[in-house]
């Protein structure tokens, strides 16, 4: 099958690129544009826009090795029956969760807000999980969806650094998988916090996972497709 080493902290690593898998974590509309999720917070949301980049010169380097692409949203039902009422009140109450927003409610399933950038609109066929938490483990079938296709390690990208690409990123090491962070396919709304976020995952040899530039990679992704290595994910019929 086909291998690559991956230069990443604490140390370069050996990646079966039929065991990988890339998700995409949360580059909705909804954190990225203005009258979003993120802006109603108050923050300034062109501070997540480097990190779009990065991420669609990944995206297409996986999809034409043939990697398993996902991608996540968070959001809730239109009823808000899924949304813990102490992250629903936070804040000012015309830009709560569920409030009418630019983009439609705010953080809703199904609204515009809620759905993914246009950059990195996900394929048909590309899982989408839709998660009402900040970790795209909890109350999803994320895990069994790895399992089922043999996945063990992870390329992890999106927003924001410290909160849903953290929590996802410690919720896999729990479970056995292996996380890469690609560093420059990640933003924060505070910049402090995404240097703060990598440095946590890779400290003490790595005891959430690695941290890595994805230039590299997309690199070493590129040539293994055009030597035609597509990997071969076995899944019982």
């Amino acid at each position: 099958m086909p291998r690559l080493t991956v230069e990443a902290e604490p140390a370069p690593l050996c990646v079966d690129s039929a065991a990988a898998a890339l998700i995409i974590i949360d580059m909705q509309r909804d954190f990225l544009e203005p009258g979003g999720f993120g802006a109603a917070l108050g923050n300034d949301v062109s501070l997540l826009r480097p990190a779009v980049a990065p991420c669609r010169a990944m995206l297409d380097a996986a999809r034409r090795l043939g990697m398993l692409v996902i991608h996540t949203r968070e959001g809730h039902r239109p009823d808000l029956s899924d949304a813990p009422p102490l992250k629903v009140e936070r804040g000012d109450p015309r830009h709560r969760i569920g409030a009418r927003g630019p983009m439609g409610r705010i953080l809703i399933r199904g609204e515009p807000g809620h759905d993914i950038i246009a950059e990195l609109y996900p394929l048909a066929g590309e899982p989408v999980i839709d998660k009402p938490g900040k970790g795209a483990f909890y109350q999803t079938d994320l895990e069994l969806m790895l399992r089922n296709r043999g996945i063990d390690t992870l390329f992890v990208a999106g927003v924001t650094t410290e909160v849903c690409v953290n929590t996802t990123v410690r919720e896999a090491n729990d479970r056995g998988f292996r996380c890469i962070v690609l560093a420059d396919c990640c933003a924060s709304y505070f910049p402090e916090f995404h240097r703060a976020g990598l440095a946590m995952i890779k400290a003490q040899g790595g005891i959430f996972g690695s941290v890595a530039p994805s230039t590299p990679l997309v690199a070493a992704l590129t040539e293994l497709a055009a030597r035609g290595a597509t990997p071969l994910r076995a899944v019982s019929a």
